[in-house]
Formats: structure tokens, sequence, C-alpha cells
């Protein structure tokens, strides 16, 4: 079995503390650590080059960037060095982040998804291969070059939900990011849509990540644990992207009803003691996931 393991690693109130819980994570054996871009919080890219400095072997990826927030060359630019900083460890894990976010806060326009990523992957990946990119886009234009190191194949990864962009990650990334997605809607439609997306490219699944990640709460008080793990299942089950993946992962009648029930939350997460956090990522990975990727979650006094 495929033992790789990475670890979610958000700051919260102390830097100086999550550069020392990055470090318990290599020292644990983590494979990899990986943080999100949140719209109110630190800048992604600095704290995981505290992380790489307080580290040696474990690799860091974001999961991840919205794309909106960064033209792709500017991407290329942090992707770069970062990596160099990093001495070759860092991954990047790009996202269309959600309308809310993009529209209401940042003022801008989500529209045609697909096509923006597969705009802003061909200047992405142009960039880090080439060392130049040449594209008149809809949405995303370049006419430009990077001079300084760079390495061409370092590891792209792409946020996806829906079928499209699933196929747009099998075709033109290095992996696919998931969250809030169960290990049955992995087996059932990620895996087959990023293989439609690999055989377009002519490639097949070898060497192409999964990764989940997989909410998890070491508890001795389940019931508390479940409920803080409820209230987030419902913030996301409010996102328009999520729900059509909730919906197909045949969550749709209970989301209806308004409901979401210890079963639904046990297909998503572990909470619990040691053997139900064992569990789940067990079975994400016999779903299909080549690297779950635990976030600790605590939030109750049985954490």
């Amino acid at each position: 079995m495929n033992e790789r393991i990475g670890a979610n690693v958000d700051v919260g109130r102390s830097l100086a503390q999550a550069v020392e819980r990055a470090r318990l994570a290599e020292s644990l054996g983590c494979e990899s650590l990986w943080m999100t871009q949140r719209p109110a919080s630190r800048d992604t890219s600095l704290v995981l080059a505290a992380y790489g400095a307080a580290t040696e072997r474990v690799h860091l990826g974001t999961a991840v960037l919205p794309i909106y927030a960064r033209h792709p060359t500017a991407m290329v630019q942090m992707a770069a060095t970062l990596d160099e900083l990093t001495g070759g460890r860092f991954r990047l894990g790009i996202g269309i982040s959600h309308r809310v976010t993009v529209e209401a806060m940042w003022g801008l326009r989500l529209e045609r998804p697909v096509e923006a990523m597969r705009e802003y992957l061909t200047i992405l990946r142009a960039g880090l291969r080439e060392g130049s990119a040449s594209c008149d886009g809809r949405q995303f234009t370049a006419r430009w070059a990077y001079t300084a190191p760079r390495r061409a194949d370092l590891p792209v990864l792409l946020a996806a939900l829906n079928p499209r962009m699933l196929e747009l990650a099998g075709e033109l990334a290095d992996g696919v990011l998931l969250w809030m997605c169960s290990p049955g809607f992995v087996r059932e439609h990620v895996l087959p849509q990023v293989q439609a997306g690999r055989e377009r490219a002519g490639l097949g699944l070898e060497g192409f990540d999964v990764v989940a990640a997989v909410p998890v709460c070491l508890t001795d008080d389940p019931a508390a644990g479940r409920e803080v793990f409820r209230q987030t299942v419902r913030r996301y089950a409010a996102l328009p992207f999520y729900r059509r993946m909730m919906d197909a992962s045949g969550f749709a009648e209970e989301l209806s009803a308004g409901e979401v029930s210890d079963a639904m939350l046990d297909e998503l997460g572990g909470v619990g003691d040691e053997a139900a956090v064992r569990d789940i990522v067990r079975r994400y990975r016999e779903a299909g996931c080549t690297l779950p990727v635990a976030g600790p979650f605590s939030g109750h006094a049985g954490a």
C-alpha cells in the first residue's frame, strides 16, 4: 500500500508556533506540508518560505492559490523563486476560487472558468518549461520572458470538482487537489474524468497525483468534534461549486432538507480515536487517492 501522507499546517495565531509544527510534521515522516490561501489571512507563499527555511526534506505545496489574485507571469515568478529557496521542494497548486471572493471581494469577473484556467495554465507551463510565454487569450495574455533560475518540471496541480475542470487537470496538470470530496466521489467521478483528460493528452495515470485534503480530529468527544465539522460542511455546501459536487456524491436529499448527518460527516472526515482517523485515510487511499493530506481541526474541549 502507498503510505505517502501529507499534512495541512495552517498558521493560526502564531507564525512561530506554526513553524514549529512544520518541523514536527517533518520529524514524524510527513511527505509534504500544504497550505491554502484564505482571503483575510497571511500570504501563503511567504509562510511556506518560512516553513522551507526551518525544514530540510519535506515538500511544500499550495492547496490552493487563486488564479485571479496573481497574473500567471507573476505566479511563475513566485513559484520559481520559492522552489529555488527551498531546494526544489515546492509544488504549485492553483484554483479558480469562488464568485463571492473574486467578484464581491476583489471586484473582478469570474466567467468561463474552464477557459480561464486553460489560458492560465498555458502561460504558466510555458513560463516554467521554456522561460517565456506568448499567448493572447480572452482572459489572460502574456508576451514575456523569465530569466532567473527555474525548474522546468516543477509540479503544477489543479483544484477541480466538476467534470470539465477534472478533465483539464488530467490534460494539462501534474495532479488534482480535492477538498470535501468523499472517497466514493474520488473513485466514481474524479478518476474517470482525470483519466479522460490524460488520454486526450496521450498520457496515462502513472505519476499523476490525486491529492485529497482529509479533515481529521483526534478527540475524546466525537459528538462535539462532529458538531464543529458539521458547521464546516454546511459552509462549503452553501458554495455552488461544492454543492454540485456534494449533490453528485449522493448527499443531495439531506442537504436539500437542511441536514448534515453523522453518516455524511463520517464519509468526509475522521473524527474520534486513532482508529477513526486511520480508517478515513485508508478509505481515501483505497479509492485511488495517491496522497491524503491530513487537516487537523479542533474547536472543542475534547480535541
